[in-house]
């Protein structure tokens, strides 16, 4: 029956399917195709998250390193991309599957208008039975091309269409207790059930010239996915029928469990959707408030506001010890909060906000 389907969401990096010489490496994105395919036989819906648009393009345009200015990436990347596509729905095709170009920013998780629309096509696209191949626009993005982007992408669309996996395929077997290219003695972690500040530390940095994700944005991706109630699974993608190993649940790469208590489709949004634009620093009454009892964040509470933040963007929560428990939307300017910091409700003026923050707008983080 359709819709007992499993969903996947798999990711992979430009590391996994590019040579070193920055071009696409076609061993690789056979086997990649094959292996959707295969999960497609099973009967599992997909979607493909895949980077390379600007690894892609440098060949076509004679360049042997990528460049550094946000201009030519974004040319480069409008060369790349379309080839990138042509790729895989070629080989797509000779499988008898359709692919389907989706083209995200962060700004259409940031907007909820734009947010339920990306859910919609991708949804439809699925009833059509296509693959969709999703990638960070990065031929109108400005600062979103940065490190990182297309993990924390995979994520956020593994909640956009109620993903039961995610499959961040990767350039190593998974997350180790350190770096196996340093430490001989390094092990693979195969299971982790809560990610924490431990392990992010282990996760390290960066990844290679080619890709730009690095193991830390895979576990951040992997810690969105699991307060999205989705398991993830980090893998490398060159490992034999690793795809069907990690959707079936088998021993392959690192396994991170689904938190019991996930967030709403709006709170999760606010976590991890939109950037922070600044810190409201509130007292030890207030942050027990939040995090034991569910309240508002009122004026009184506050302690310090730091930042040019605007009326609903989401801002950092933190403490008296400098240390971010929360996220929220607030209901201020960083101006107007400044002139009603430490006030009690019955002191505000009438027509004014009562809360800072609304605890339909706050979520707390562990």
């Amino acid at each position: 029956m359709r819709g007992a389907r499993t969903k996947v969401v798999v990711k992979v990096g430009t590391s996994s399917i590019t040579t070193p010489a920055g071009e696409l490496d076609d061993a690789a994105v056979l086997k990649l195709c094959r292996e959707l395919a295969e999960a497609r036989a099973a009967g599992h819906e997909l979607v493909l998250v895949c980077s390379g648009a600007i690894a892609a393009g440098l060949p076509a345009l004679g360049m042997a390193q990528r460049p550094t200015d946000i201009g030519v990436l974004q040319a480069v990347a409008a060369v790349g991309q379309p080839r990138l596509m042509e790729r895989f729905g070629g080989i797509l095709s000779q499988h008898r599957l359709i692919a389907g170009q989706v083209l995200l920013t962060p700004h259409d998780f940031a907007h909820r208008a734009q947010y339920l629309h990306a859910r919609e096509t991708l949804r439809r696209l699925l009833d059509l039975d296509v693959i969709p191949i999703v990638n960070e626009n990065d031929t109108v993005a400005d600062d979103e091309i940065r490190y990182g982007d297309n993990d924390r992408l995979a994520a956020l669309v593994s909640h956009l269409i109620g993903a039961d996996v995610l499959v961040l395929l990767t350039d190593t077997h998974g997350l180790f207790t350190a770096d196996p290219r340093l430490d001989a003695e390094a092990s693979l972690i195969e299971e982790i059930a809560e990610v924490d500040a431990a392990l992010e530390s282990v996760a390290g940095g960066t990844g290679t010239q080619r890709g730009s994700g690095g193991m830390a944005s895979k576990l951040a991706a992997a810690k969105i996915a699991a307060w999205s109630g989705v398991r993830a699974v980090i893998a490398a993608a060159g490992s034999p029928g690793v795809l069907l190993a990690a959707i079936e649940g088998k021993p392959v790469g690192t396994m991170i469990h689904p938190r019991a208590q996930r967030l709403s489709s709006r709170k999760l949004w606010i976590a991890f959707a939109q950037g922070s634009a600044g810190r409201v620093v509130v007292d030890a009454g207030a942050q027990s408030a939040l995090t034991e009892h569910g309240r508002s964040l009122l004026p009184a509470g506050v302690r310090d506001v730091q930042g040019a933040f605007a009326t609903d963007q989401a801002v950092e929560v933190v403490g008296e010890n400098g240390r971010p428990f929360a996220k929220g939307l607030v209901r201020y300017s960083a101006a107007a909060l400044r002139t009603i910091m430490g006030r009690r409700t019955a002191e505000l003026a009438e027509g004014s906000p009562h809360e800072v923050i609304h605890r339909d707008d706050l979520v707390v983080l562990p």
